[in-house]
Order: C-alpha cells, then sequence, then structure tokens
C-alpha cells in the first residue's frame, strides 16, 4: 500500500501531517489503524504516538474547520479529538515496566522503540511516520509478514508478554476472532500456560474484551479459543459448565456447549445486536442445571427456561454488565424461548398467542429470530418441519395483533379509573380487577376496547361488593 498517497488524499490526516512538520513534532500513525488499512478493513479510531507530549500538536489541531474540542488525560499522557465519525488519539510515546500483582505498568516517557517494544502483537507494532519522510512504513517484528499469513504473535517473548498484562490473552483471541486469524502455536501455549494469570484482570476490562468476540462476524470461533486455552472456564465458568455429553444406556444428550455455539452463529448472520446475541449465549445456561435423567424418555431439562431468565441477572453482575433494559431484554428473551415452538405443539390458540404477544411485546421479531437460531438438528426432515412451524406461529402472530392490538397493550382501564367509579381507596382489590380484565382481553373473551373493559369492570366489582357511585 501506498502510505503516501493515502496521507496526501485524507485531508484530515494531511492536515495531521503539516503540523506535524511545521511544529517539528515528531509522531507515527501506529497500531490498528495502519493495520486495518493494510487488511482493507474499515477503522474509524486513529491513533498517532508522538515523541514527547502530544498536547501542543493536538490544540493545534482542534482549531481546524470540523475538528471537535480536544480532550486532554495528562495521567495517561493522551489526548483525543473527533472529525464527525473518525476518532483520533494522540499519545506520548513510553515505556512500561510491570511488577506481578498488577497489570496496570510504571509508564515514563520514551523514545520510538521504547514504544514499538511495549506493543502486544507483531501486527499491531507497524507504524507510519508522519514527519518529513511521511508514508514510510515501519515494520519493526516483522507484522506486516504475520499479517499477510494472518497470524497473531506476540512482539515479546509470549510469557513475559502475558505475564505483564495478562488482559492481552484474550486481546489475542479477541483479534483472531474479529479478524478470522490464526494464533501461532508457541503464543497460543503460552496463553495455555498463563490461563489463570487472567484473574488479576478487573472485570470490566474483561467484559468488554468478550463483548467484541461476541460482535465478531462468527462469535464461535473465539469461544472455541477461549475453551481451548482455559480462559473460559475462569472468565464465564457458567457457559465452560455447558460442555459435554452425559451417556446412561442408550441415552445421550447433545453438547449444550457447541449447540451454543451454533445457535449464537445463526444468530449473528440475522443480527448485529449484542444483546440478541447475549440471549443466544444464555438461552441453555440453566442446563447444567435441571438435568435429570428418565429411564423411559432419558434426559430432560425442565424449566431451564425459567431458571435461565433468573440467572440472567447474576451473571450479568457477576461480569460487571449493566442491569438494565438490555438485561432484561436477554431475560426475557431467555425466558420465552420455548414458547413459540410449544404453541404448535399444543394445536396453536388465539389466547395462547395473545399472551405470547403481550409478554413478548416489542420484541417478538427478535424472539423469533431466536427461536430460529434455535434449530440446529442435523435431520434436514426436521429442520425443515421446525422452519414450517415458525412460519406458522409468524402468520398468526401478525394475524393476531391486526385483529386484536394486544402487543404492549395497557389494560384500558386504569386503576385511578376504578377509584374514582367506585368511589374507594387504593387497595389489592384494584390490582385483582385490573388483572382480570386484562387475562378475559387475552382469553379473547372481550375485545381490547374501552366500552367492553368498562362492562366487564361493573360485572367484576359486584363480587367484591362495590357499586358506581352515581
Amino acid at each position: 500500500m501506498n502510505f503516501k498517497e493515502h496521507i496526501e488524499r485524507d485531508k484530515n490526516l494531511n492536515l495531521i501531517k503539516d503540523q506535524t512538520i511545521n511544529l517539528e513534532i515528531e509522531s507515527y500513525l501506529v497500531g490498528g489503524y495502519v493495520r486495518d488499512l493494510l487488511i482493507s478493513r474499515n477503522c474509524k479510531d486513529i491513533d498517532i504516538m508522538t515523541i514527547g507530549e502530544p498536547y501542543k500538536l493536538v490544540e493545534n489541531i482542534s482549531k481546524k474547520k470540523g475538528f471537535s474540542n480536544y480532550k486532554i488525560f495528562k495521567n495517561f499522557g493522551t489526548a483525543a479529538l473527533n472529525f464527525k465519525k473518525f476518532n483520533y488519539e494522540f499519545v506520548g510515546a513510553r515505556k512500561e515496566s510491570y511488577n506481578k500483582s498488577s497489570r496496570n505498568p510504571e509508564v515514563l516517557p520514551g523514545l520510538f522503540q521504547d514504544d514499538m517494544k511495549r506493543r502486544d502483537f507483531t501486527i499491531n507494532a507497524l507504524a507510519v511516520s508522519m514527519n518529513q519522510d511521511y508514508g514510510e512504513l515501519i515494520d519493526t517484528f516483522n507484522g506486516l509478514e504475520d499479517l499477510k499469513k494472518k497470524i497473531i504473535r506476540t512482539c515479546d517473548d509470549p510469557h513475559k508478554t502475558f505475564d505483564d498484562d495478562p488482559l492481552r490473552m484474550i486481546r489475542a483471541i479477541r483479534f483472531a476472532s474479529q479478524l478470522c486469524f490464526d494464533i501461532e502455536e508457541y503464543t497460543f501455549s503460552s496463553i495455555i500456560k498463563n490461563s489463570k494469570r487472567i484473574e488479576i484482570v478487573s472485570q470490566e476490562r474483561i467484559s468488554d474484551e468478550l463483548n467484541k468476540i461476541i460482535l465478531s462476524k462468527k462469535p464461535s470461533y473465539g469461544f472455541k479459543l477461549l475453551m481451548a486455552s482455559g480462559l473460559l472456564k475462569h472468565i464465564f465458568p457458567e457457559m465452560y459448565n455447558l460442555k459435554g455429553i452425559e451417556k446412561v444406556n442408550n441415552h445421550s444428550h447433545k453438547d449444550n456447549f457447541y449447540h451454543t455455539l451454533e445457535v449464537l452463529d445463526n444468530t449473528s448472520i440475522v443480527s448485529k445486536s449484542l444483546w440478541l446475541r447475549w440471549a443466544a449465549i444464555l438461552h441453555d445456561i440453566a442446563k447444567p442445571h435441571t438435568k435429570r435423567y428418565n429411564e423411559k424418555i432419558g434426559w430432560t431439562f425442565h424449566g431451564h427456561e425459567d431458571l435461565g431468565s433468573k440467572l440472567v441477572p447474576k451473571i450479568f453482575k457477576k461480569l460487571k454488565m449493566p442491569l438494565n433494559n438490555n438485561m432484561k431484554y436477554v431475560q426475557k428473551l431467555v425466558r420465552l424461548h420455548l414458547r413459540p415452538i410449544a404453541l404448535v405443539k399444543d394445536n396453536i390458540t388465539d389466547s395462547a398467542i395473545r399472551r405470547l404477544l403481550f409478554e413478548a411485546g416489542d420484541d417478538i421479531d427478535d424472539l423469533m429470530k431466536l427461536c430460529r437460531a434455535d434449530i440446529t438438528t442435523k435431520n434436514p426432515d426436521k429442520a425443515k418441519r421446525y422452519i414450517k412451524n415458525f412460519d406458522i406461529v409468524e402468520n398468526k402472530l401478525v394475524e393476531v395483533e391486526k385483529n386484536d392490538k394486544v402487543k404492549n397493550f395497557q389494560p384500558p382501564i386504569t386503576g385511578e379509573e376504578i377509584i374514582d367509579i367506585f368511589a374507594i381507596k387504593p387497595s389489592k382489590v384494584i390490582g385483582e380487577i385490573k388483572n382480570e380484565i386484562k387475562n378475559q382481553i387475552l382469553d379473547g373473551k372481550i375485545k381490547n376496547t374501552k366500552e367492553d373493559a368498562h362492562k366487564l369492570l361493573i360485572k367484576i366489582a359486584k363480587k367484591y361488593g362495590l357499586n358506581p357511585k352515581n
């Protein structure tokens, strides 16, 4: 690739190059941006390393049209600014030293070679000059050759690299998963040897890398590497425990770890949503807890969807992920993932469809994506039959919603209206009345209208000895 031409064509890089030369501040494009340019991968995060502090350079650039105000992080020796969707981060060259009990290094100002030596992998240790010789590629560790061979390899001895900063073990797997690269044999052996050391890394940093693996085009590859390296049992034991097949007499069950990975990959084909992918990962997470053997029918996992739903907040909390609406969304999909296929088995009724629409709400489409992704049978006739059944359910969902409008519906009569109509104080009775009205709507006994709900309200209220005030 001709980096000189690329810098000249990119007005922002050309401006940064001109400022670098004018201010006589030695600087280089480094890391992932250079790597991604070489493999034609989009990258909006641009790292620039300067020899000495970058603040004056960033201050001058921020004055140019289109650039945001700059932010300085003096504790880290960095500064950042944006141009539309592009993020530019400037960092002074540094050298690092580690102690055994922490992954946080002691950082000192350094020269170009010092900064290159601290880099994790050869493919991330590529630099392009932004100086008078702008466009020149500097490849200290033969990263270009590893890019061509699609190999992840550490710059330094891998035992030292991973001992210094154990997070780099997961980063190696993350890059392999994102780029569809192999991890060099000696490097991977070192990950296996040092896997337990991941326990000194903060959970937030681990989960950040885990989410990036999950967002890979084919995330199963990353999880298989996490399993083979021994890292998975340290960072996500609940998923590690899915692995294995137990056989009694002639009965065996499928390996739920590899089934989960198939569901995850299937989900990834139809959605880029991180949270739908998490629902795929956790949909069978309670199977080890609910596994039972029955001599007549073999292995069962009754109630794994309900228990799995209850485990979701605990797992999110343990992984230090936000306990917010995204978590509740995952929890809902885990709880409901068996419902659509159960509807077909139970001779589908409008009432059951209404209840599913009511419970799933706006997430019904994602639920159906998860259910379809859950079809991993290798029997083509079975797969065809399951898909046909889901088609029946989806058509019925559309039909019922069109007629009854029950998705996310709110009861036509509010608690405040009941209080006003009967001149009573807030009480448990009001909730019971509202619940009965809701159930009769979902069962199709009355229409989802104010008029029908009001008639039913008067009838139900009599059972509680209530009469309208007028």
